[in-house]
């Protein structure tokens, strides 16, 4: 059974700094490309970056492109997202989600499994 959460959101100010994490449990966990998406209310679900199963390859979405990285840990099952230079725009619920595959994509229909999510909010 694939189980995925999420920790280390919380209420940060505009140009500061914040890291969340998500716990993978499940075996193989480096076969499995990784996935941040995020939400904001009455917004559809959005891309902000993935990485691939050995960690060699990285994507991000254009809004968080040069603020945002993602990087793994395959020995302790852990996926990270450091974020900086936040802005308000970035307040939403982030969540963690797992592929299928080796590979990843953009869109939300690629990975099967998510987490239950944790807030992120950047306040002016």
């Amino acid at each position: 059974q694939v189980q995925l959460v999420e920790s280390g959101g919380g209420l940060v100010q505009a140009g500061g700094s914040l890291r969340v994490s998500c716990t993978v449990s499940g075996r193989a966990f480096s076969t499995y490309a990784m996935a941040w998406f995020r939400q904001a209310p009455g917004k559809e679900r959005e891309f902000v970056a993935a990485i691939t199963g050995s960690g060699g390859s990285l994507a991000y979405g254009d809004s968080v492109k040069g603020r945002f990285a993602i990087s793994r840990d395959n020995a302790k099952n852990l996926v990270y997202l450091q974020m900086n230079s936040l802005k308000p725009e970035d307040t939403a619920v982030y969540y963690c989600a797992r592929s299928a595959t080796f590979t990843y994509g953009d869109t939300a229909g690629r990975y099967p499994y998510w987490g239950q999510g944790t807030q992120v909010t950047v306040s002016s």
